[in-house]
């Protein structure tokens, strides 16, 4: 028996290709500059994003893949695979795991066995859940005993961000109008969390420096009560800055992997290139 694993790319698959080796499959989500649609991580890396933000002064918008995308995906699927998980960015922050839960409810009566998850993280952490759920197959879990599982590990999930532009945030609608009128006039940096697959911002720093040691403050403070086998950096275009900030933490946890990851292009249209987050999931001892 076979299962095939369906998510959007807000996860970081390389390349963002579908992989019958892996039996992961990416459904990109779009961006629209102006008039133009984009296919984020086909039309449009994170790189030529930012240049473009930077050169047109348009209107730049993100939306979900479409109900029909994932049916269409769901019914190609199920003619070689015996089971489908589809697994997809917080709920909070888009409408892809809608499109993919309405498709299967569409399917319900023809590909029964379809299990949409919502992640409530992003990028390399959603990835994760998806290798994850991976290992229980290749252990012999049955489908609804990795579903679970799996919701299981979304709750032990941490995730926080240091936001490298307010603007965009706010105008994104992810930050208010106060949050970012401070931010902006007192300079002051918003350490931000994802609980529950919400933002919320957990600390106020002046600095990155310090949003760093807030954020390794977080970390520090999960290693009390449970365990951390592998911790992802998250970054935009600051690639240099997150590997120097992970070789850091590697002196500090020499038992732990670490690992760093691009956020990508959606991520990138409501956060700014010079993103960048930390996140885990934490074991119970």
């Amino acid at each position: 028996m076979r299962i095939a694993w369906v998510t959007d790319s807000t996860a970081y698959v390389p390349n963002h290709s579908s992989n019958e080796e892996n039996d992961i499959y990416v459904v990109p989500m779009n961006i629209l500059f102006g008039e133009k649609e984009f296919q984020d991580g086909i039309d449009l890396s994170p790189e030529e994003l930012f240049a473009k933000l930077k050169a047109e002064k348009v209107e730049v918008k993100t939306s979900q893949p479409s109900i029909g995308t994932f049916k269409e995906l769901f019914e190609q699927l199920s003619e070689k695979y015996d089971h489908i998980f589809s697994i997809h960015v917080s709920s909070h922050f888009s409408g892809t795991y809608s499109s993919a839960h309405q498709a299967a409810e569409l399917l319900k009566e023809t590909v029964p066995n379809i299990y949409c998850i919502d992640s409530k993280v992003i990028s390399n952490p959603l990835t994760e859940l998806i290798l994850y759920g991976q290992r229980l197959w290749m252990a012999g879990k049955a489908p609804l005993q990795i579903k679970e599982a799996i919701e299981e590990r979304v709750t032990t999930s941490e995730t926080y961000v240091m936001v490298g532009s307010l603007e965009q945030l706010h105008k994104s609608g992810r930050m208010g109008g106060l949050s970012f009128f401070l931010g902006s006039v007192l300079k002051v940096k918003p350490m931000l969390a994802i609980e529950d697959g919400k933002l919320q911002v957990k600390d106020k720093v002046r600095s990155i420096s310090k949003g760093l040691t807030s954020m390794s403050g977080q970390l520090e403070k999960a290693l009390t009560v449970g365990t951390v086998k592998k911790v992802s950096i998250l970054h935009g275009l600051n690639r240099q800055e997150a590997l120097a900030w992970m070789e850091k933490l590697q002196e500090i946890h020499p038992g732990i992997e670490f690992g760093a990851y691009p956020l990508g292009a959606v991520i990138g249209v409501h956060a700014g290139e010079n993103t960048i987050g930390i996140s885990w999931f934490t074991e119970n001892d």
